[in-house]
Parts: structure tokens; C-alpha cells; sequence
């Protein structure tokens, strides 16, 4: 019963960076006194920043909703192949805009789809958008999200939600203070699977919590160290400069987009950015740790440019009056996950998965939030299950549209989602200086090495200032 209501207190309060706030405690909007809430009457007009792969899905999504609209679009990248990729297809700006008005012209043959290549002159030009969906490169997103906020639209940002850890703090004030909706694309925290090893935890099910485990089998884009070789001329159909937004000049390399940005420290956050986000996700939700002691990294190399593979990161959280310590640890590439003792022989681990290891049992669930079991299944079968107390989503994207019109909030809103996505890069931190570092989380400190502060707040040229976007 102890640990029951440890885990319960945990849950329904976080105490992380700039805020202290419910993590299940779903409040309407009209209560929260939100900005230009629409009505449920009406269709909520919406702009895309960001057209490559994922802003494609985005659209896609959108498209099944009848009270949405997508009146406008930004992306520096008229087109991008995407057929070498799991993505498949084409897209950027052309196509998505072709797509979205073939969609809408069914109902109305005159409709049309702006189209711009810098968000900041759709937001200029149109004044007529409810909220934005944010797809960029993760360099890109504190910014994109930033003058979003100023202008008082909703906003659902993909994963994680900044590119550095001083991105994420200011954020995650700015969108409070703006009590505009939010939502972070960590689109698994919808899953019932989310919410069920919440509740088991809380239940008591696996008893205290002490050690959890993560994983992905992915290596990655790019398997080299160092800048790519060869001078190439930037294609004809991206602004390169403007793809690059509030990062120092370099000269184009098809390297770097449209996919493989994700494994370049300057514009992604590897595969712990990628991935660790989406498969901790459950059980950091059911456990909220707060600020970490230390963590420690390794990976298959230490480079300025380009992020890791094979990483194994271990986050440390000492023991409180109401939890033991505990242990967060991911794996990647070929670094494996343990495997439990419990697991029958002919059950396979998942390349992404999550392991929570109790003092009375152990839940294993593969990546996304998907699939939560306790281990042996004679025990699943044998656990008595609790009552569903949290509140049920009605899908990732679909609450957050319902936000936008007075409903609650959406669950893994920027309050929320700035603090898992801090956690990530903690690790991200550790694998770049592949030791142990001493995290002072109150001060937004690495103890006892400033020269670590430019990874922590991160570096712009000085025509850019988040504050001024």
C-alpha cells in the first residue's frame, strides 16, 4: 500500500524545471482561461510548418478530421525524395500541398492551400490560423514553437520538443504563461498501453520500482565520424540557407536532409532523441523522478558532429522517503537490453521495448507505449487489474483538437512533454562527454563543468535570439 500511494503522489504531481504541474490532472480549458479557444461549432484552421516525412504523416492524420482544415504550409524544401526511406514517397512543400488540396476539393472544387517557404511570413500573411502543427528538423522546433506562442495559436510540436535543455525550460514557461493547447508527438503516450502500466504501477502490481530498462535495436543514419566529404551543389528546389535557419553556415550535403539530419548533433538529437523519448515514455509517466543525481554514457564514439550508436545511458535517482533509488537505463543499437529470467524461452524481446523491474515482479512492453505485460505471462494472467482511473484518449492528435475547443488538456502537453524531453537530452549529454556527469537540475548545471554549458543552452549565431523570434 506504501508504494501505491508513492507512485499515485509521483504521478499527480511533477516537480521539473520551471513548473510544478498535474501529470494526469486533465482540466478543461475554459477553466484554464485559454487563448482563442474555437468553437465547437467551428472548423479549426490550422498551418503546417515543416513538410518532409513526418509533417506528411502529420497531414495525413489531420485530414481524417472533419472539423479541421489546413489552410496553410511552410517548408524550405519545395520537394524531397523520401523512397529511400521508411517514409516512402515523395514530399515537401509541393507535394503535401497537392495533396492536402486534392483532399479538400472533393468538397469544395475552389479551395486552396498557401504555401510558403519561411514560416514567418505565413504567420505575417495569415491571420486567419487557429494553431500550427510543427514538423521540422529538431533544430528548428523551439523556434518555430517559440513565435507560435507569441502570436497566441495552439501548437503540436513532433519530438522531442526542443533541441537542447534551456529550449525546453523556456518553452515549457512561455506555452503556460500563453495557456494556449499544446501537444509534444510522442503519439505512444496516447496508447492504452501508456495508461495501463500507469495504473498497474500504481497499483502496486511489480511492488517498488527500482530499475528500468529501454531499448532500440536502430543504429542510426550515419555511421561515421566527422564532417561529409565532397562538395555538392545544393539542389535546386531547397533553400539551404534558410534550411538552416539559426545554425553556423556550412555548405550543403545530401547527408544531412532530408532524412539523416536526425544523427547530426547540430540539427538532430540522435537515436536517443529519436527513440529513448518514445520508449521510456511509460514509465517515466508512471513514476516521474524528477531531476536526476548523475548520469553516465558511452557510445561507439565521441564526435562534434555527429551522434552515436551503440549507447548505453544509465540515469541515476536517489532514494527519496516515498521510493528507493532507482536506475533508468537505455540501450541502442547493438548494445542489447537484458533479457528477464522470467520471459518463457520461446517469447522473443522486441528490437524497441521497455522493461520496468519491481521488487514483487516485472512488466515488459515493446517501443511506443505498445503492448504492456507482466512477465510470465502466468502472472498477467493471474494479476487482478484495477480500475481505469485515468482518463482515456481519444487518440494523439484528437486531443489536442478537442483541447483547442475547451476540452481538456491533452496529456502530453509542453508542460509535460519539456520535462521528458529534458531527460533525453540528459542522456544525450552524457554520451557526448562519454563519462559521468553530476547533474545540478535546480541551476540547469552540469556540477563542476561550465565548459558543458553550451551543450546545456545550446549555441546561435547572434542575429538569433529565442526571446526576439
Amino acid at each position: 500500500m506504501e508504494n501505491k500511494k508513492m507512485i499515485l503522489s509521483r504521478r499527480d504531481f511533477l516537480i521539473e524545471g520551471t513548473a510544478a504541474f498535474a501529470a494526469f490532472t486533465i482540466l478543461p480549458r475554459h477553466v484554464l482561461g485559454g487563448l482563442g479557444t474555437v468553437a465547437p461549432s467551428e472548423k479549426i484552421n490550422i498551418a503546417i510548418i515543416g513538410c518532409g516525412g513526418q509533417g506528411r504523416t502529420n497531414v495525413r492524420q489531420l485530414l481524417q478530421f472533419n472539423d479541421v482544415q489546413i489552410v496553410a504550409i511552410a517548408d524550405p524544401n519545395d520537394n524531397a525524395d523520401y523512397s529511400k526511406f521508411y517514409y516512402g514517397g515523395n514530399s515537401g512543400r509541393l507535394p503535401v500541398k497537392k495533396e492536402i488540396e486534392e483532399h479538400y476539393q472533393k468538397i469544395n472544387p475552389k479551395f486552396t492551400c498557401s504555401s510558403y517557404k519561411d514560416f514567418r511570413e505565413l504567420f505575417d500573411k495569415e491571420k486567419n490560423i487557429d494553431a500550427v502543427l510543427i514538423a521540422t528538423p529538431d533544430h528548428w522546433h523551439a523556434f518555430a514553437t517559440m513565435a507560435a506562442i507569441k502570436r497566441g495559436k495552439h501548437i503540436y510540436c513532433e519530438k522531442p520538443l526542443t533541441h537542447n535543455i534551456r529550449e525546453a525550460r523556456i518553452i515549457a514557461k512561455a506555452a503556460q504563461e500563453a495557456k494556449i493547447a499544446t501537444q509534444m508527438g510522442n503519439h505512444g503516450h496516447s496508447d492504452e498501453g501508456n495508461r495501463s502500466m500507469c495504473e498497474w504501477i500504481a497499483d502496486g502490481a511489480i511492488g517498488k520500482v527500482s530499475e528500468i530498462h529501454s531499448w532500440s535495436n536502430s543504429l542510426g543514419c550515419v555511421n561515421h565520424r566527422g564532417l561529409p566529404e565532397g562538395a555538392i551543389d545544393t539542389p535546386g528546389q531547397l533553400d539551404w540557407n534558410l534550411w538552416l535557419g539559426p545554425r553556423k553556415f556550412r555548405p550543403y550535403h545530401p547527408e544531412y536532409t532530408p532524412f539523416s539530419w536526425r544523427s547530426w548533433w547540430a540539427f538532430g538529437t540522435g537515436v536517443v532523441g529519436d527513440l529513448a523519448i518514445h520508449h521510456f515514455d511509460p514509465a517515466y509517466t508512471a513514476l516521474m523522478p524528477g531531476h536526476p543525481t548523475w548520469i553516465e554514457g558511452k557510445g561507439s564514439w565521441i564526435d562534434d558532429e555527429v551522434a552515436s550508436e551503440n549507447n548505453h545511458i544509465e540515469w541515476f535517482f536517489e532514494k527519496t522517503d516515498t521510493r528507493p533509488e532507482m536506475r533508468f537505463m537505455w540501450h541502442d543499437g547493438k548494445r542489447s537490453a537484458p533479457r528477464p529470467a522470467e520471459l518463457e524461452p520461446e517469447r522473443r524481446m522486441s528490437e524497441n521495448g521497455v522493461l520496468v523491474i519491481g521488487d514483487k515482479g516485472k512488466i515488459l512492453g515493446s517501443g511506443w507505449s505498445n503492448s504492456p505485460r507482466i512477465i510470465p505471462e502466468t502472472a498477467m494472467k493471474a494479476y487482478k487489474r484495477p480500475p481505469k482511473t485515468l482518463r482515456r484518449s481519444p487518440g494523439h492528435h484528437r486531443e489536442w483538437l478537442d483541447a483547442i475547443k475547451g476540452g481538456p488538456e491533452p496529456s502530453s502537453s509542453f508542460t509535460f512533454g519539456a520535462v521528458l524531453t529534458e531527460f533525453v537530452h540528459l542522456g544525450n549529454l552524457a554520451i557526448r562527454v562519454g563519462k559521468r556527469i553530476d547533474w545540478d537540475g535546480d541551476n540547469m548545471k552540469v556540477k563542476g563543468h561550465p565548459d558543458l554549458d553550451n551543450y546545456i543552452q545550446g549555441e546561435y549565431p547572434p542575429e538569433w535570439d529565442l526571446n526576439n523570434i
